[in-house]
């Protein structure tokens, strides 16, 4: 499925529209104006497992969002720390409809998603898993 990157983030999680079922949201430092990389190596080294595990075609989508530069994301009132409840970066979260409602049911972590087979359990990769 698709990576998007310019999705229009709602207020909070039970507003998503979600296109399907389940759908993913991979939280990233922004990239640096002078350099045009994340400013965190974390999220530099996740990206390209990201975009790997995304591009199969049995996975649901995911929406790439930019937290902010560096003195955005470390205030403590930036909010995917307050109304998404993102600590760390790179984050990517799963979502999923539960009793009609849009739910976080999963997440991964900064080196969690450096794991490839624990990503592609997680996203649900079963081209991956064979």
């Amino acid at each position: 499925m698709p990576i998007t990157t310019n999705f229009s983030l709602p207020a909070s999680a039970d507003l998503l529209d979600l296109p399907n079922s389940v759908f993913f949201i991979s939280f990233h430092a922004s990239p640096d104006p002078k350099t045009g990389v994340p400013w965190c190596p974390d999220v530099v080294a996740a990206i390209p497992y990201l975009r790997e595990t995304f591009a199969a075609q049995n996975v649901p989508e995911v929406a790439f969002i930019d937290v902010g530069e560096r003195p955005e994301w470390k205030n403590l009132s930036n909010v995917y720390r307050t109304k998404w409840k993102i600590t760390n970066v790179p984050t990517l979260v799963r979502y999923e409809r539960v009793g009609g409602k849009v739910k976080e049911v999963g997440r991964l972590v900064e080196g969690e998603i450096l794991d490839r087979a624990r990503l592609n359990r997680f996203v649900g990769n079963r081209e991956a898993q064979i």
